[in-house]
C-alpha cells in the first residue's frame, strides 16, 4: 500500500494540525509508515500536544496502536484530542484503513474518554508482552479500541 504524502495542515477553526514529520518505515519498530503532527491552537505556532499516525500492521503496533497523541497539562480537558483524531480521519482512509486501533494506559481516564467520544468500539485490556515492554518501554497493560472511521 503507498502512502501519500503529507497534507499542508488540518484545521477545524479550534486547533490546526501542523505537519512535523513522516518517517518511512523503520525496520525496528515495526510501525510502518508514521506521519507526526504538532497539535496547535487555531492560528497559534505554539505546539499544545502532538498527534501521530502508524499505518503499520505489526505486532508492536498492536499494542502501541496506530494513532497516538497527547496534550500538554495546561491545555487538557478541551477535546483536543479527539477534536486532532477527526482531523485525520481522511489520512486513514487515504491508507487503506476503515478501522484503526487507538490505545491507552488502563488508569488514563481522559484517553479513555477520548476514545468514547470518538465512538471506538472498546476491546478490552490486553497484557504487553515483556519483549515488548523491554524493547519499547511502554505500560505493562494496554485498553484496545477500534476507531471505525468509515462514514
Amino acid at each position: 500500500m503507498l502512502f501519500h504524502r503529507f497534507r499542508a495542515e488540518y484545521t477545524n477553526g479550534v486547533i490546526d494540525l501542523i505537519p512535523l514529520h513522516i518517517s518511512p518505515p523503520n525496520p525496528a519498530l515495526h510501525f510502518g509508515h508514521e506521519q507526526i503532527w504538532r497539535i496547535t491552537l487555531h492560528n497559534s505556532r505554539k505546539e499544545i500536544g502532538q498527534l501521530s499516525y502508524r499505518d503499520g500492521e505489526s505486532r508492536p503496533v498492536y499494542y502501541f496502536g496506530h494513532i497516538g497523541y497527547h496534550i500538554d497539562p495546561p491545555y487538557r480537558g478541551h477535546h483536543y484530542a479527539e477534536m486532532a483524531c477527526r482531523l485525520i480521519r481522511q489520512e486513514v482512509l487515504m491508507s487503506g484503513k476503515s478501522s484503526c486501533v487507538i490505545t491507552c494506559d488502563p488508569d488514563n481516564p481522559a484517553s479513555r474518554r477520548t476514545c468514547e467520544h470518538l465512538e471506538c468500539l472498546y476491546e478490552g485490556i490486553t497484557s504487553v508482552p515483556e519483549d515488548i515492554r523491554a524493547k519499547f518501554d511502554i505500560s505493562a497493560e494496554k485498553c484496545r479500541y477500534i476507531w471505525r472511521v468509515q462514514p
